[in-house]
């Protein structure tokens, strides 16, 4: 045979090559065909759930009967409604195309994958924007270290959380909004049962997301619904604030049903018929014109009630937890931190008339000396850095291991547009996708260190995923929280420490317990110059 290929070379004919056969996998939903890419398996675009459009707006997730022959998996599916950008920023990617028909998941996955653990990736974007595609969500490299990686679309914006009267009414629980809450529980299920096929354990499940996928992560793990679903949980910069409840108006949030009537009312809907035959892209649209942003809606079932008082009574999933947030989170989020006070002591007289017998430590950890900087580290301190070390200290409560840490690492582009460890930084670090950033985001420099810090953060996230363990050959050991409040800071490379920024999760605790008890006031990204007056002595025990 070699000697013959010699002759056809010289004779000037070139063997053509075989062509490599299209991965097939036989799973219980049906049997899919993909691409091999290297040693990978990749399938895309896999509907998990029936397309939620006609009557099924505004459903729960229905379940797809197993489809028929070969389904072609070689393409991403389309991206769920959102609105299109209406100003460049460093997050400016929008998908190529929208549809209400988007309910898909990818999947990559280690051609000889066996039982290998699986992360299933929640996307961020507000609950607004985002898909599972995006070029920093490539799995590639993940799954090169052994682990299957799933990324997953979810209804967005109104179409994906809206609450109703007439929605509650015809569902069966008597409840509406969370239908992509829903969606993801549906994805974890398909997950569970389908997941085996490709190689993946459906008893070693991670969950992970950043920003609003970190908030669903935790929203996960307080429903009822997705209990037992996932294994382990990793939360990027997610935010624990107070959320609507579905028909009470509770901690100054506007009930859900109350919303849904004021957003049909400003679509000129006259009934739950009319809303669901307007057009995806004009309902979403107006709706956020009409003053609605989309959130969790507590309703005694799907979300029982506030995260914090889920996790203060335990009720949340048992599970080993990292957790962690950014140095410079609101640097690209500037619009949700207040202008910089003019002058240092209208700063420190507006913090005493808010804060009473908490402003000196208050005044401690954000002094007047830079009163900008003051208010940035304010802000992702009470949305971010408080969250994220509460999960930690309510983990670690139940007996679970928890990770946390700190993303402190910048490079030259970043700095010189004041950026620093900005929201979403660790994303491409974590994927190893550097080249894949949307196309506004600062330019990570190709060089060696970049690729061994972008290997760290890589194998400590696959690591955890397969043990409960993190661990990168060569770092830096990263304790578990219950050891002397410990956590790992990502800077020029991971570095181990204790006690994160002495003081903050303490001081933004007792502010969210004072909200609390008070019944009436939210809190989020109303702090600082911008909080209500707290009442004193309501700390929580």
């Amino acid at each position: 045979m070699k000697a013959m290929g010699s002759a056809l070379l010289a004779a000037g004919m070139v063997m053509a090559t075989p062509a490599l056969a299209a991965p097939t996998v036989e799973a219980p939903a049906g049997t899919v065909e993909g691409k091999s890419v290297g040693k990978l398996r990749v399938f895309k675009g896999i509907p998990y759930a029936e397309a939620p459009v006609g009557p099924l707006r505004w459903k729960p997730p229905v379940a797809l009967p197993a489809w028929p022959g070969v389904r072609k998996a070689q393409s991403f599916g389309v991206a769920c409604i959102q609105p299109r950008p209406t100003a460049i920023g460093i997050y400016t990617n929008p998908p190529a195309k929208v549809s209400e028909d988007c309910l898909t998941l990818n999947i990559w996955a280690p051609e000889a994958a066996k039982d290998a653990p699986v992360i299933v990736w929640i996307h961020g974007g507000a609950l607004t924007n985002g898909y599972s595609h995006e070029g920093m969500y490539d799995g590639a490299k993940l799954a090169a270290r052994g682990a299957v990686i799933v990324s997953i679309n979810y209804r967005l914006g109104a179409l994906g959380y809206l609450a109703h009267p007439e929605l509650s009414k015809e569902s069966p629980d008597g409840v509406s909004g969370n239908y992509g809450l829903l969606d993801q529980i549906a994805a974890l299920e398909w997950v569970k049962a389908n997941i085996g096929a490709f190689g993946g354990d459906a008893g070693n499940v991670t969950i992970a997301g950043e920003s609003a996928g970190a908030l669903s992560v935790m929203y996960l793990m307080t429903a009822p619904k997705a209990r037992g679903l996932f294994h382990k949980a990793i939360a990027q910069s997610a935010y624990m604030i107070s959320t609507p409840s579905l028909r009470e108006a509770r901690h100054g949030e506007v009930p859900a049903e109350t919303m849904g009537m004021k957003v049909a009312a400003a679509l000129g809907a006259a009934d739950l018929a009319a809303l669901r035959a307007m057009d995806a892209a004009a309902l979403n649209d107006g709706a956020l014109k009409a003053g609605y942003f989309p959130w969790g809606t507590v309703d005694g079932q799907i979300l029982p009630r506030q995260l914090v008082d889920s996790f203060d009574r335990g009720e949340q999933a048992p599970v080993p937890m990292i957790a962690g947030f950014n140095i410079g989170e609101i640097r690209s989020l500037r619009m949700l931190a207040p202008p910089a006070p003019a002058n240092a002591g209208g700063y420190e007289a507006a913090i005493r008339e808010r804060y009473g017998d908490l402003a000196d430590a208050w005044l401690k950890l954000y002094p007047a000396k830079d009163l900008n900087e003051a208010v940035i580290a304010t802000t992702r301190d009470a949305l971010y850095g408080w969250t994220s070390e509460r999960l930690a200290v309510k983990q670690t409560g139940l007996g679970q291991n928890a990770y946390l840490y700190l993303f402190d690492h910048g490079y030259p582009a970043a700095s010189e547009a004041g950026l620093h460890g900005f929201h979403a930084a660790e994303i491409p670090y974590v994927f190893g996708t550097a080249t894949d950033t949307p196309p506004y985001w600062p330019k990570i420099p190709d060089t060696v260190a970049e690729k061994r810090f972008a290997t760290a953060m890589g194998d400590y996230w696959v690591s955890f995923a397969k043990t409960g363990k993190p661990e990168a050959a060569g770092q830096a050991a990263w304790k578990p929280y219950g050891e002397g409040a410990a956590f790992l800071a990502f800077a020029d490379m991971p570095r181990p420490g204790a006690r994160l920024m002495p003081g903050m999760y303490k001081l933004h605790e007792a502010a969210m317990c004072r909200r609390r008890a008070a019944g009436n006031v939210a809190w989020n990204w109303n702090t600082g110059i911008l909080s209500p007056v707290l009442a004193k002595g309501a700390d929580c025990p």
